[in-house]
């Protein structure tokens, strides 16, 4: 059974930082191209970043020289470090997985609330 387990998520004030954790189960992690999503009440699910099995990184624009994104295989756990955070970054953020070659094989965990407030 496939599992993704989120952490780190919380409140914050702009220009704070929190970082997230996805920490996986039931899957060969290092053949999986890994991604944080988020969405905002009444707004669609985007992408935030994603890094492939190789180690490629793409981050919404939105987010470029504020998130990174990072992986430690042997822990099979994918990492989002958010730095000066800002209160339109307010979502739940998801984890994802999709192994690389074999797309139906894409599983999410259940979320995780990010909240930037004064």
């Amino acid at each position: 059974q496939v599992q993704l387990v989120e952490s780190g998520g919380g409140s914050v004030q702009p220009g704070g930082s929190l970082r997230l954790a996805c920490t996986a189960s039931g899957i060969i992690f290092r053949n999986y191209r890994m991604g944080w999503y988020r969405q905002a009440p009444g707004k669609q699910r985007e992408l935030v970043a994603a890094m492939s099995s190789g180690g490629s990184t793409n981050y919404a624009d939105s987010v470029k020289g504020r998130f990174t994104i990072s992986r430690t295989n042997d822990k099979n756990t994918m990492y989002l470090q958010m730095n000066s955070l800002k209160p339109e970054d307010t979502a739940v953020y998801y984890c994802n997985a999709i192994r690389e070659g074999s797309p139906e094989n894409n599983y999410w965990g259940q979320g995780t609330q990010v909240t930037v407030s004064s």
